[in-house]
């Protein structure tokens, strides 16, 4: 199954595509795209939903470990995939190709690039990335074959 690298790939160069533009182009403002959805800059330390964000400074090394170790268990994974094990497959590709984007922006910043903003009046899902994304399409679609749910099966499998 890694003929499918080229997702985890894509994903990557997408992610830190954006996260450059972001970082280049929303520093001076945030910009409205729809009623419920903004381009907003944002730097965080922590993890999903900015948990640790306000910890110590240990949480950047310890995350760019974890990342490291779960990439290198994805990869293993991916080693042991059978050619009906599709969908397992581009799920574990996206979460690679995420995890990866978030790991560099660590190294390179101390910190993550988010920029995408959804809300609903007052209240704002906290901002998230490309990465963020990724990893979480990844995740429902791991979810997904768990419950016998496959779309991305071979034909007769």
């Amino acid at each position: 199954m890694f003929r499918l690298i080229w997702i985890a790939l894509i994903v990557y160069v997408a992610d830190q595509l954006t996260k450059y533009a972001a970082v280049m182009y929303l520093t001076a403002h945030n910009i409205a795209v729809t009623p419920f959805f903004n381009l907003a800059l944002a730097y965080n330390t922590g993890a999903a939903f900015s948990f640790l964000s306000s910890a110590s400074g240990w949480q950047n090394p310890f995350f760019i470990i974890v990342g490291i170790v779960a990439s290198i268990i994805i990869l293993s994974m991916i080693a042991r995939l059978g050619p009906n094990d599709r969908q397992v497959a581009v799920a574990l590709m996206l979460i690679l190709g995420g995890a990866a984007g978030n790991v560099t922006d660590r190294m390179i910043h101390g910190y993550v690039v988010d920029f995408m903003d959804v809300y609903y009046r007052a209240w704002h899902w906290p901002t998230f990335n490309l990465a963020d994304s990724a990893i979480s399409v990844g995740a429902a679609l791991l979810l997904l074959d768990m419950l016998g749910l496959r779309f991305l099966q071979r034909d007769g499998a």
